[in-house]
């Protein structure tokens, strides 16, 4: 090659170069960030969070609702009569206000659904928990005792120990009843959760930096699988307000002393034909509360759901 050959270099043009703007301060995505957002968006959503919020306020406060006791005006002269002034939805046999039992009902039924809840959710967890991440003889020993209690029917397990508990029958009894024989479902999606964690990144981490076993089940693997819980204790909450409703109609529940939807259910079906509203109110009642906590399960479930997202 010449020395004296000469080189072209084109020439340099300024040209205007455009980048993406980055929002530094918008927060990182996640799992319950964007299920959020989802869930938000979904009008059946607020509508069953108000349904939710109005029955949990009835049982905390069920003065800001009625100021009839609903035991205390009980006359045989209002028996089975119907709307009245102060009184819209009418009267019972015994002519105790409806509407004020109405009201002061949702406590007993709720009170009994949120601990029979508390108490299955609680003993699922530590068992799917400890089968799912440990596994072995202990997953097979725990998996077969959550076989026994999965195959006994917790309202008939119930109606054997409020029966056996006559004497002692309470909420904190009739929910021990329900949720000690209603965990096996719970802990069988908290088992299949904690398989399917263990397997991550951040597990294998934490056991290299020399954290126990327990501990990183406790700190790192529970905390990530709690989610499918979350869902499953809301539909249990639903169930177990159905139960105590069930029970009360067959007559083992709280007796008919304790104000519960279910008890109104079981005293007004003897005037079915003769008064109908004195059992058509306590039934809608039930109905829509359990429909407004299934259908927030559900929500929940399809938010917490990367593909039932993409689907919509």
């Amino acid at each position: 090659m010449s020395s004296n050959q000469t080189h072209y270099v084109a020439p340099i043009r300024d040209a205007a170069v455009t980048v993406d703007a980055i929002r530094i301060d918008e927060k990182p995505s996640s799992l319950w960030r964007d299920a959020w957002r989802d869930l938000r968006k979904r009008p059946t959503f607020w509508i069953s969070i108000a349904v939710v919020a109005v029955v949990l306020l009835m049982a905390v406060w069920p003065t800001l609702f009625t100021q009839t006791p609903p035991n205390d005006e009980c006359q045989l002269t209002n028996s089975n009569g119907g709307p009245a002034e102060g009184h819209p939805l009418g009267f019972t046999f015994q002519g105790c206000d409806i509407y004020a039992r109405l009201v002061w009902g949702a406590r007993t039924s709720l009170a009994v659904g949120v601990i029979a809840t508390l108490i299955g959710s609680a003993i699922g967890l530590v068992m799917g928990a400890l089968a799912g991440f440990y596994g072995g003889w202990l997953d097979s020993l725990l998996s077969r005792v959550g076989d026994i209690f999965f195959s006994i029917p917790y309202i008939l397990a119930a109606v054997v120990v409020m029966s056996v508990f006559a004497d002692f029958r309470n909420v904190f009894t009739l929910a021990l009843a329900i949720g000690g024989f209603a965990w096996a479902s719970t802990a069988r999606v908290v088992r299949a959760e904690i398989l399917r964690v263990r397997q991550a990144d951040f597990v294998t981490a934490s056991r290299a930096l020399g954290l126990s076993r327990f501990r990183t089940l406790v700190s790192h693997v529970v905390p990530n699988a709690i989610a499918p819980l979350l869902v499953v204790s809301t539909l249990s909450l639903a169930a177990a307000i159905v139960a105590e409703a069930t029970l009360a109609f067959l007559g083992v529940g709280l007796g008919s002393s304790t104000m519960s939807w279910g008890a109104d259910i079981s005293q007004a079906q003897t005037s079915l034909r003769t008064s109908p509203m004195a059992l058509i109110w306590p039934s809608l009642a039930l109905t829509i509360t359990v429909l407004a906590f299934i259908l927030l399960g559900e929500l929940i479930r399809d938010a917490l759901d990367p593909r039932a997202r993409a689907r919509r």
